[in-house]
């Protein structure tokens, strides 16, 4: 059985958030999300930065992408960009073809090892997360549970430029 529990309001009211059940400490919140999603990076990022890593699987989820496109949609200065994407052509991550529509620019497109890799990634990811789940009490592990559908609808409403669902 998950109890609901009470987190205690930071110093100042400013990241508390009142609910039902009691107070969530935003800021504890977002630190404890921030450090566990660096520890999942760290252990997983397969030679590459965090920056190149999530400009790849960009390429992954929204390519082919015009460079330009790229640079946007991951908030990066175009010179930054190329010097990255040279990278991951090196690698053999991405490709760059002509764009079809402009015979001056191309597109970037994700490569069969670019996609294996990203996959191979996320496999890691999962099973590393697993061992940490298994290391936590019982009560913990379903506090986790009952949070996961709350987390996805946070998540949904970032990608659809939604609120969340009450």
């Amino acid at each position: 059985m998950v109890r609901d529990t009470t987190i205690s309001p930071p110093a100042t009211d400013q990241g508390a958030m009142d609910t039902e059940s009691g107070v969530i400490d935003v800021t504890r919140l977002r630190v404890a999300l921030a450090r566990l999603s660096r520890r999942l990076r760290r252990h997983s990022l397969a030679g590459l930065t965090p920056t190149q890593l999530a400009a790849l699987s960009t390429v992954e989820q929204s390519g082919p992408l015009r460079l330009g496109d790229l640079a946007a949609a991951e908030g990066i200065a175009p010179s930054t960009l190329t010097r990255m994407v040279a990278v991951l052509e090196e690698l053999g991550y991405v490709r760059r073809d002509a764009d079809p529509r402009d015979a001056r620019a191309s597109t970037l497109a994700i490569t069969p090892e670019g996609h294996e890799t990203l996959e191979h990634l996320r496999e890691e990811g999962t099973a590393l997360l697993a061992q940490w789940l298994m290391q936590l009490g019982p009560e913990h592990r379903a506090a986790l549970a009952s949070a996961l559908p709350a987390l996805e609808a946070l998540t949904e409403s970032e990608t659809h430029g939604q609120r969340p669902a009450k």
